[in-house]
């Protein structure tokens, strides 16, 4: 193979690079964009910027494109700070949320213009944008305006763009936000597909906590600028560090109580309900006595025969394909959410039933100390 066959062929595709975003502050004026946000992205992965709008996450995304320079603090890619190089010498590829293609183009004239402007040989050209065509299976659509594609197809031109010119980072924005509900898990486990073969390191930019979840080797969860968390898609749902992540990840019923006590292998609380719950973990941060909120999915709840559990009554039941969702209150008021799979034929409880709940799990039972009011 000659060396530019071997520089041209995905399979020889060089592979993704780290990228550290180190102590990364941005202020638009007054106002703080990003807080002292430190990131160390390995070398192939898909990691997720998940938030709600205003966090930070597309201000972030900018600063590693280079459109927009940081207040503090350096971008590195594969060990080298990139801080003073300009967008068009950073090798980072972008699909952006509205895939940015160029009308008057054709599918085949659109990948290969960045390989245009960095003055490649036609005959390498047409042989990168074959590849790309095949790596994104669009072999036929390369005559093709885009006028002429669904979103899907525009969605993986702008992919196989970003990708022709080999770039040593991938950012994507706010991928699926343009596509239709049927089609986004279908273009996620494409992207995913093609990321992993070409092993590009690639930073997404998403609100979807689905997405995140779906796609990502890991998550970074930001709010108002800071980082709250930054793991593995278990690690984010199954173990939350800060009530906000608990909250805008997945959904949860928080329940107020107080801690009795805790030593080095468990925790006891008491629900504001009654309910006494003995957790199987230290609550080493949270001093006995103090105000806490203790979250229970509506999936680690079950319904329970006897005078053990949390006392209410059924308010709602809506059955949602192959799952059933309970809203019950409690004998204090408070609104619960039960989720249970749902078997052929059976229907919700009626409105008014007594019922009784416990967690079904008490490791998945997460505790936090009670915001100030």
């Amino acid at each position: 193979m000659s060396v530019r066959d071997s520089d041209t062929d995905p399979a020889f595709q060089k592979a993704g690079q780290s990228l550290t975003l180190d102590a990364i502050t941005h202020r638009f004026g007054s106002a703080t964009a990003v807080d002292d946000v430190t990131l160390d992205i390995r070398a192939g992965e898909l990691v997720s910027l998940l938030g709600p709008s205003g966090c930070g996450k597309t201000t972030l995304l900018r600063i590693v494109a280079g459109f927009i320079n940081q207040t503090m603090g350096r971008v590195i890619i594969g060990g080298t700070p990139i801080d003073d190089l300009p967008p068009n010498r950073r090798s980072v590829g972008i699909v952006f949320q509205n895939y940015a293609l160029f009308p008057h183009l054709t599918v085949a004239d659109n990948i290969a213009y960045g390989l245009a402007a960095r003055g490649t040989d036609r005959a390498a050209q047409r042989v990168r944008v074959e590849e790309m065509l095949a790596l994104v299976q669009m072999h036929r659509f390369a005559d093709r305006y885009p006028r002429q594609l669904s979103g899907g197809q525009q969605q993986r031109i702008a992919l196989a763009r970003a990708l022709a010119v080999q770039p040593r980072i991938l950012l994507l924005d706010e991928p699926f936000a343009a596509l239709d509900k049927n089609l986004r898990l279908d273009m996620q486990i494409e992207i995913k597909r093609i990321q992993k073969m070409s092993g590009i390191t690639a930073v997404m930019v998403t609100h979807d906590q689905e997405e995140a979840l779906g796609m990502s080797d890991r998550i970074a969860v930001l709010s108002q600028g800071r980082l709250e968390q930054f793991g593995t898609p278990s690690q984010i749902y199954d173990r939350p560090e800060t009530l906000f992540v608990n909250t805008f990840v997945g959904t949860s019923n928080l329940l107020p109580g107080h801690l009795e006590s805790s030593d080095a292998t468990s925790c006891a609380v008491r629900l504001d309900d009654g309910l006494r719950l003995v957790l199987p973990r230290s609550a080493e941060k949270i001093v006995p006595g103090t105000a806490v909120l203790v979250s229970v999915r509506p999936d680690n709840l079950v319904f329970v025969d006897g005078g053990e559990g949390l006392a209410g009554q059924v308010e709602l039941g809506m059955p949602l394909g192959t799952t059933i969702v309970h809203e019950i209150v409690t004998a204090s008021g408070r609104t619960l959410k039960v989720s249970s799979a749902r078997s052929a034929g059976a229907q919700p409880l009626a409105s008014g039933t007594p019922i009784r709940v416990v967690p079904a799990s008490l490791d998945a039972v997460q505790i936090f100390p009670a915001p100030k009011p």
